[in-house]
């Protein structure tokens, strides 16, 4: 970690005055407008990001540009998100000639990030207004996100509970939400000195970069955060009597997770959370992505039952089988994504249709998709039959009858098979998947082309 502690800058400092004034802007305290006016620390802010000619970065707040100058020309694709109609107005005139900059007048809070996954792992950069820095890093941050690498500069009080360590008083809910899917360092301590207006306290740059889900057993994010809630509403009371655990029982919790019947929620780790979260969750399938005993029927090349073999050896001698793949559609005619839990034995943490899986032997291929439906969605709802694909490599060897279904959600997944999902724009999934195939399990994109078809010819 580097401490800056600089020296007002007067040059800095009159050009971004002479720059405001110019523009007809007058900072807005409630809109967290303090701008950089020193360039040293810009460029020092922007090489913690290590940006490349291949890389689409975001950058939130972009105000007169003291880091976009630094970015603009260094990668593939600035996208800039600026909430002042005058600076983004301002911005787009600097860069109109400059195809490689897109200039957003948004609200970052209610930014969309779905168009971004067509983009492939994007880098986010920021000079977060502290008014709205946990709001912003929430819609960026949460799963899921594009986003897999972020510099962004913050409150120094709101880094600090970011970095906090169990038993300390920073320590708390922000901490591990955010820990659990970032490794977040402290890169840059600033003084008021570099901003104009001067802010009332310090800032910190943070480096965060995604955590690998390899060798990480899953969980239900929903527990975690109803554990994290209650635990932390009196963070000083024992957590004996506060915590939502359901059928356990909480001596046996703390025997099997090594820790003091008298535990308080600023005393636990981020394992102990996590190892909390999976132990409560009383879904039957949290431990199961697939059973090697299941038994399929196996099929001709017309798809004819002409025998009955476990999973397992129907995967490794590639016989010929039935699956079902089902597309949920939202009122506004989003198609809901799963992502697939590194625990499958197939298509590993890749994007996928909503639900998925293969007929039980004797199962009907209506009957197989509602029961998919409720046991990866965790809703009942009726199905339309789309299309028929022949089985092929693609496919898995499966001959896949693709069925519709329409529902709003919520959705409860069963953490050993789902990692995340969300509801996605069509045009922008259609954008998504021409451009990074390579996100998406084969068996989805079978089903998508065979979707699309069957829409275009209707």
């Amino acid at each position: 970690m580097k401490e800056i502690k600089a020296t007002p800058d007067s040059s800095g400092n009159s050009h971004v005055r002479t720059l405001l004034a110019r523009i007809g802007v007058c900072p807005q305290k409630s809109m967290g407008q303090n701008f950089l006016t020193d360039s040293a620390v810009a460029e020092a802010i922007v090489m913690a990001l290590s940006p490349d000619k291949n890389d689409v970065v975001v950058e939130i707040g972009p105000g007169l540009g003291a880091l976009t100058q630094h970015l603009a020309g260094m990668v593939k694709r600035l996208i800039l998100i600026e909430f002042d109609s005058e600076l983004a107005s301002f911005l787009r005139e600097i860069y109109a000639d400059d195809e490689t900059v897109t200039v957003f007048h948004s609200d970052a809070t209610k930014f969309d990030l779905r168009p971004l996954f067509q983009h492939g792992p994007i880098k986010l950069i920021g000079n977060l207004p502290y008014s709205c820095a946990g709001e912003i890093m929430r819609r960026f941050l949460d799963s899921p996100t594009p986003v897999a690498k972020a510099v962004l500069m913050l409150q120094k009080e709101v880094a600090d509970r970011l970095l906090a360590r169990p038993r300390t008083k920073a320590y708390g809910r922000l901490t591990l939400l955010t820990g659990v899917n970032w490794e977040i360092e402290e890169r840059l301590v600033l003084s008021p000195d570099p901003f104009y207006p001067r802010p009332g306290v310090e800032s910190t740059v943070l480096h965060l970069s995604g955590k690998s889900k390899n060798g990480i057993e899953p969980f239900s994010p929903v527990i975690f955060d109803r554990l994290l809630r209650c635990g932390f509403a009196q963070r000083r009371k024992q957590l004996r009597k506060r915590l939502p655990i359901g059928h356990c029982k909480w001596d046996d919790v703390c025997s099997q997770l090594g820790i003091p019947q008298t535990a308080r929620a600023e005393e636990l780790a981020l394992e102990d959370w996590l190892a909390m979260a999976r132990l409560v969750d009383d879904h039957p399938l949290k431990d199961h992505p697939q059973s090697d005993s299941e038994l399929f029927d196996v099929v001709d090349s017309d798809n004819m039952v002409i025998d009955q073999k476990p999973r397992s050896e129907v995967h490794a001698l590639g016989l010929l089988h039935r699956a079902v793949h089902v597309f949920v559609f939202n009122a506004l005619g989003e198609l809901f994504l799963q992502k697939r839990s590194m625990l499958k034995d197939s298509a590993p943490g890749l994007w996928g249709s909503s639900a998925s899986g293969h007929l039980d032997a004797g199962e009907s291929n209506r009957s197989a998709a509602e029961r998919e439906i409720e046991e990866e969605l965790g809703v009942a709802c009726g199905v339309e039959k789309v299309i028929d694909l022949d089985a092929c490599e693609q496919t898995g060897w499966e001959f896949v009858t693709l069925f519709r279904a329409e529902h709003g959600g919520p959705f409860v997944f069963p953490c050993s098979e789902v990692e995340t999902g969300m509801f996605m724009p069509v045009p922008s999934l259609a954008e998504w998947a021409d451009s990074r195939p390579e996100d998406f399990s084969a068996g989805f994109l079978s089903c998508w082309a065979g979707y699309t078809a069957a829409k275009r010819n209707r």
